[in-house]
């Protein structure tokens, strides 16, 4: 007796030590449902994030072209300008030194005075031609220095924009390995195949539509990346605008954009063709409908292009969308 009490003490003890030696997080490991409830949230802040984050870097590579294609001209037109005030200076210092239009000797050695006045005054004619020049030239740049003035505001402007939006793409980093972190936890993350051939586009599309959807669907099997653009790997927008520049449709970079850019152009849910744009409510995602009640677009972190079905769950989502 006194041996089984003891025998099942130990075990009693052994069973506490271990209970106190495992770690805390094990006795609370969530449930699929909820890791995929958080997931879900996670990539609603991540598609806002990246968006911003988009947004801020076009806004500054607009403004950088545009700021240093009118500094180029402006250096041309002060060059020019320089010359002229150069040719402007040679002739007041020659004038200085032997005096006005050569001096009142040179004017006294003319055999026909009427000829000497007709230097004189071809030489004021030439002064005041190059003066002209000048003052053209200045009011050229002048306005030309307004232009560069307000294209450094523009740059400035943008500069600090993408200064703010370095943080969100820290918070972005941030989430994406979070989002990493859980899909593997699920067994459900997937890298893709950079050099996927994707799959053949057979849906009822036609002419520029068919063209972008082609395309689109050779990229199913690519790695979502966000910022991506391609060839390797897209993002939502990065992709659309890829598939219709194929389709001879240059869309602007980014999914707000592209909504604004398609402002004119917006259909109905309940009448869309294949090749148009579908976007979430939030603007943080977009994809391209191929027909037949489907959907190719680049997800998120962890998932690949692909072709889904336009079900509940989606149509749910739509904000709406934009014919190209």
């Amino acid at each position: 007796m006194r041996t089984r009490l003891w025998r099942t003490a130990v075990a009693t003890a052994l069973a506490l030590i271990a209970l106190s030696a495992a770690p805390s997080g094990a006795l609370a490991e969530p449930s699929p449902a909820r890791i995929r409830a958080k997931l879900v949230k996670l990539n609603e802040q991540a598609d806002q994030l990246v968006e911003r984050y988009n947004q801020a870097n076009e806004a500054y590579k607009s403004a950088e072209k545009k700021y240093e294609t009118l500094n180029t001209e402006l250096g041309r037109k002060d060059a020019q300008a320089g010359e002229l005030r150069k040719e402007l200076a040679t002739i007041a210092s020659n004038s200085y030194q032997a005096g006005p239009f050569g001096g009142w000797p040179a004017f006294a050695l003319q055999d026909n005075p009427e000829t000497a006045l007709s230097s004189m005054a071809s030489l004021e004619q030439l002064a005041q031609d190059r003066a002209a020049k000048i003052l053209a030239y200045e009011a050229a740049t002048k306005d030309l220095r307004n232009r560069r003035a307000e294209a450094h505001r523009v740059l400035t402007e943008a500069d600090d924009a993408r200064d703010k939006v370095r943080d969100e793409k820290t918070k972005v980093d941030k989430l994406v390995k979070e989002q990493t972190k859980l899909l593997r936890r699920l067994g459900t993350f997937q890298t893709g195949d950079p050099n996927s051939p994707g799959i053949e586009y057979t849906g009822p599309a036609s002419g520029n539509a068919r063209r972008a959807l082609q395309f689109a669907f050779a990229q199913v099997g690519k790695p979502y990346q966000y910022g991506g653009t391609g060839p390797g790997s897209y993002d939502c927008s990065g992709l659309t605008q890829a598939a219709w520049r194929t389709g001879g449709v240059e869309l602007p970079r980014t999914t707000w954009t592209q909504w604004s850019w398609g402002a004119s152009r917006r259909v109905p849910l309940d009448a869309l063709q294949p090749g148009d744009l579908l976007f979430s409510k939030g603007l943080g995602h977009m994809g391209m409908y191929a027909g037949n009640g489907k959907m190719v677009h680049a997800p998120q972190t962890g998932d690949v292009i692909k072709v889904v079905d336009l079900d509940d769950y989606w149509r749910n989502r739509l904000l709406g969308a934009v014919r190209p």
